[in-house]
């Protein structure tokens, strides 16, 4: 099975029980910083419309959900909010949670929706699981309308982890996987997190991936001890 077939068939697995997984082992902190995203993103764009906003990787569609609660808390009207991921069992689980927003089982790289027809791309934790990074790159700035935001959540690898960050790569490497593991009775699945993270692109790395693409950086902040990190570019 190829890598990419095998991530997906890994997601299709802990679907039921991904929610309660991500809850428990982030304790609810990965709230605040999908709102900031979105807050932040809704602020660059400077309009008070939207056309269409695209997540891709989209899982059980939670990013999705903040999107429209954070629309309407800024006041802005989204005419179409549209989740794309190549697993069949997260996006049933979507689906199910949020029945109001539109689906596409696709990769990152085949996405299946018009040219320059999004005013905003998110890809939240979903990035560092995309083999063919460099071609998704491209297909996210196919789909923007030009001056678009591509809008990434991602754990990124950290190569110079302070105290405070080496303790967290511990509980990352060493309880999370347990944890995940027991309640999805899949240890393996969430064995890959943080090998994923290890594999994974710098913060530094990224931005240049996103330029050499076409954007150009206007947000980067990592939150939580640099567990988590923000990226936000412009299709030029």
């Amino acid at each position: 099975m190829q890598k990419q077939e095998k991530i997906v068939s890994m997601f299709d697995d802990i679907a039921p029980t991904y929610d309660t997984a991500n809850r428990v082992m982030s304790m609810g902190v990965d709230k605040s910083w999908r709102r900031k995203a979105c807050d932040l993103a809704y602020e660059f764009n400077g309009g008070d419309s939207l056309d269409r906003i695209i997540d891709v990787a989209c899982g059980t569609g939670d990013m999705m959900e903040f999107w429209k609660t954070r629309a309407e808390v800024n006041g802005i009207a989204i005419g179409d909010i549209v989740g794309v991921d190549p697993s069949v069992g997260m996006v049933d689980v979507a689906r199910q949670k949020y029945p109001n927003f539109s689906y596409h089982i696709s990769k990152a790289t085949e996405i299946p929706l018009e040219t320059e027809s999004a005013d905003i791309l998110s890809i939240t934790y979903g990035i560092r699981n995309v083999v063919e990074r460099e071609e998704a790159l491209g297909e996210f700035n196919r789909v923007l309308k030009k001056g678009g935001l591509v809008v990434i959540l991602e754990f990124m690898k950290n190569e110079n982890p302070s105290i405070l960050g080496k303790i967290m790569n511990f509980y990352t490497n060493k309880i999370l996987p347990k944890v995940g593991g027991f309640i999805s009775k899949n240890l393996e699945a969430y064995e890959y997190l943080p090998n994923s993270i290890e594999d994974f692109a710098t913060v530094q790395t990224m931005q240049d991936e996103l330029e050499s693409a076409g954007f150009e950086m206007l947000y980067t902040k990592s939150f939580s001890m640099d567990i988590s990190t923000l990226l936000i570019a412009r299709k030029k």
